[in-house]
């Protein structure tokens, strides 16, 4: 069962675990779960994904149970008027706060305006060499993107030389190769914490939080990180 965190006449959300996909992809031939027909399953109602999260990424996915819902909603987040928030553990000590403003292409080669901000909550020092250190340095940080590109904070993080532990594509091989031997974990450390959004039929301000996934609070107990 999904874990339903908000729900009315118009929209539903759930906290989405990490790698389950949002809908059917020919990217992804291997998967037999999708966010998309559980949720419809289980709340016995047609919905649709009005945002979208990487499969790898846990968190608040948003649902309409209605085509005039989806399209404002669609409107919302394409016009950046939502507020999202991310949580991410990072290699190495990031700063204490940047914004990235760094332009991303998409895949026909259009370069698209990209903006995140982000503020680092811990860092942690876990005493396990690695490569030609005697410890390992990783950060937990909130993130804030402004602009919603492509897989844009995992490319961010990675151009900023603090690539996300667990991502393979924009990450680090040599820190996932060490995760997966040393603590059997493959999660990528990315989660959907918060979302705030105005009502498309009430025109209330609606704020979600999502709590995290016990992959995620487990690397946390180890790196002796506390929210």
């Amino acid at each position: 069962m999904l874990e339903i965190i908000y729900e009315d006449d118009h929209l539903i959300a759930i906290n989405k675990p990490h790698g389950l996909l949002v809908h059917q992809s020919p990217i992804a031939r291997d998967a037999t779960e999708f966010a998309l027909q559980m949720l419809r399953d289980q709340v016995g109602r047609h919905v649709s994904p009005v945002h979208r999260l990487d499969r790898k990424t846990s968190g608040i996915l948003l649902f309409a149970f209605d085509k005039e819902t989806e399209i404002a909603m669609h409107q919302q987040f394409m016009n950046t008027q939502t507020i999202k928030k991310y949580l991410a553990i990072l290699r190495g000590f990031a700063p204490e706060s940047m914004d990235i403003d760094y332009p991303l292409a998409k895949e026909n080669g259009t370069i698209q305006d990209a903006f995140t901000s982000f503020k680092t909550l811990q860092h942690a020092e876990v005493n396990v060499p690695f490569g030609k250190h005697a410890t390992s340095r990783y950060s937990l940080v909130e993130a804030t993107p402004k602009t919603g590109r492509m897989h844009q904070l995992r490319r961010h993080f990675s151009h900023i030389l603090h690539p996300i532990i667990g991502d393979r594509t924009h990450g680090c091989n040599k820190q996932n190769k060490f995760f997966l031997e040393r603590w059997n974990m493959s999660t990528m450390l990315l989660h959907a914490s918060e979302l705030t959004f105005t009502h498309p039929v009430t025109s209330e301000s609606i704020h979600l939080k999502a709590a995290l996934h016990d992959e995620f609070k487990r690397v946390m107990d180890f790196m002796n990180i506390h929210l």
